[in-house]
């Protein structure tokens, strides 16, 4: 049996099990809270009104090109380890939109595709390995759009050979380049992503005709630069869930991730300052300048040194850092569509960024990233935090409460609503919430 065959069986066979189940709910509910800001208008977001212009009609592949973009428009949304990318805002909107024109699905097939697709997107990540990333793709686009065809292979059930034609169909569409980050263009890497999926599965399941052996072979060998491990494509199906172990990280903070244990690493500087009954600018006023150490390649995705926009702010060390230090949180408005904030650039100036060329490179293991920030004082004093990825993601996120923050808008009635459909138990609660995602 080849990969692609062997793929396909599992996933239509496999059966995904309770605890699954739950995160997945988990996950849904993270995709919501990170969407509701910009799908409200809660912020100022140029690109959206442009999308819903050029893709007006209400067609799934439509639908979902307006909700991976609103999904990952700030980049509030999930990160999977094993994937290094966005699954959750390339698989849901492509399922949210298929259901939201065909209502038949109970909320177990529903959940079970994305599980599904959760297993997939981190399983082509490990079998195209590092260099895909390294090479100057961004994964969310074009491993996304893998995961979130297999999804609907599992929400609709087509024959093994349907599917795989599906599954080849996807791949020969799957792009994105990481040129494009800090623009608009990258939250809708993962919008195209979806509606190739749902493109890819409308033209299958009608009966449009490919290979449905060695596309998917073929993609992988020239995505890792002839390095693939096909074999972790499946082996260990399911034991654990990828949506379980590493499980889906949720983001306290819209920016990228590849910033946040940098933001943890200030905050604890920050908060160790004032705790000892010292006055903010009694630190601002006594820093000379400061460091940011990490292993060799770990501000790959975190690029920008002198932003220009809120947007290019999210992939700046430098300013998140910075506006840490000044607020203790790194508030929405600062990272925005529009101008940066100048007393986060101010400061900004001062950091400056340090690999440590002892640490293993971040491209033999992302999940060892850690972040140093050192202060370093006028009067030559050194404060120092270390913060590392697994400690941030140790830590977690209150996803009830990050909903709960974005339905601030809201009136108590609708947000109350909306958190009890979040409990994802019965049908009518999924289709409410579809529903909210996409008024009529």
């Amino acid at each position: 049996m080849g990969v692609t065959e062997s793929l396909v069986s599992h996933i239509l066979e496999s059966r995904p099990d309770e605890l699954a189940r739950q995160c997945a709910r988990k996950g849904f509910c993270d995709f919501l809270a990170a969407c509701w800001f910009p799908l409200q208008q809660q912020i100022p977001e140029s690109g959206l009104p442009i999308l819903r212009e050029v893709y007006s009609g209400k067609s799934a592949a439509n639908r979902a090109v307006i909700l991976g973009y609103a999904g990952h428009s700030l980049d509030f949304d999930d990160f999977h380890a094993d994937f290094r990318g966005h699954p959750s805002t390339v698989i849901l909107p492509a399922l949210i939109a298929w259901c939201s024109l065909q209502p038949t699905f109970s909320i177990n097939d529903f959940l079970d595709a994305y599980i599904i697709g959760v297993e997939i997107a981190g399983r082509t990540g490990l079998a195209i390995t590092q260099q895909h990333y390294a090479l100057g793709n961004h994964n969310t686009a074009t491993l996304g759009t893998l995961a979130a065809a297999a999804a609907l292979i599992r929400l609709t059930r087509p024959s093994h050979g349907r599917a795989a034609v599906l599954l080849g169909i996807a791949a020969t569409q799957a792009s994105g380049l990481r040129a494009q980050f800090a623009s608009a263009v990258k939250p809708l890497h993962a919008g195209l992503a979806a509606e190739r999926a749902v493109r890819s599965a409308q033209l299958a399941l009608a009966g449009f005709n490919g290979q449905s052996r060695g596309v998917l072979e073929s993609f992988l060998s020239f995505g890792s630069h002839g390095q693939a491990r096909g074999e972790l494509l499946t082996s260990g199906w399911g034991a654990p869930w990828r949506i379980v172990s590493p499980g889906l990280e949720f983001k306290p903070f819209a920016t990228c991730s590849g910033t946040h244990s940098a933001a943890e690493a200030a905050r604890l500087i920050r908060n160790q300052w004032l705790q000892e009954e010292r006055t903010l600018n009694g630190l601002l006023n006594a820093i000379h300048h400061i460091e940011v150490a990490f292993p060799p390649g770990g501000d790959i995705a975190a690029s920008v040194r002198r932003p220009v926009t809120g947007i290019g702010a999210r992939f700046s060390l430098e300013y998140v850092v910075a506006a840490m230090l000044l607020y203790g949180d790194l508030r929405m408005r600062d990272f925005a569509e529009g101008p940066i904030n100048a007393d986060i650039m101010a400061l900004a100036a001062r950091v400056r960024r340090c690999p440590d060329d002892s640490a293993p490179s971040d491209a033999l293991n992302p999940a060892l990233r850690f972040h140093e920030v050192t202060l370093f004082l006028k009067d030559g004093r050194k404060l120092i935090q270390r913060r590392t990825r697994q400690q941030s993601v140790r830590d977690g996120v209150n996803v009830q409460e990050k909903l709960q923050r974005a339905l601030q808008g809201e009136s108590e009635e609708r947000s109350h609503a909306v958190l009890k459909d979040c409990a994802l138990l019965t049908n009518e609660q999924l289709y409410r919430l579809i529903a909210a995602l996409l008024p009529e």
